[in-house]
């Protein structure tokens, strides 16, 4: 149990990482500067939105189990995170972009998600 838990937290923490460095990214920065043409083609207010549901989804994977209150709010906001990833995955593709590391985050989110349940 003690290893399923290590691979559990070091999981969680470089998808809490990803995900902050993504959604701070778009909180930080000017609409104008966004790396991504399928950022620039959304509007300002919902790339600051998308961002903010990043951050709080990083946040929400590792508090959650280390408060410990109502430990399944932890699985649920990993497959929120995964849930924003398959999402990006259309908006990618639709403009010919690559989209290889939004189903590795999808993927690495689910995983989060299992693990924390199993962990239950």
């Amino acid at each position: 149990m003690l290893v399923l838990s290590i691979i559990t937290w070091v999981l969680t923490g470089i998808l809490a990482l990803m995900f902050l460095m993504a959604g701070g990214m778009k909180l930080a920065k000017p609409h104008a500067d966004m790396p991504m043409a399928t950022l620039q083609e959304l509007t300002p207010g919902r790339v600051k939105f998308i961002g903010a549901a990043e951050v709080l989804g990083a946040i929400a994977i590792v508090a959650i189990p280390l408060i410990g209150i109502v430990p399944v709010l932890g699985p649920l906001a990993a497959v929120g995170l995964a849930v924003i990833q398959f999402l990006a995955i259309f908006a990618h593709r639709r403009l010919g972009e690559p989209f290889h590391m939004n189903i590795v985050l999808m993927l690495l989110a689910i995983a989060v998600a299992v693990l924390w349940f199993v962990a239950l």
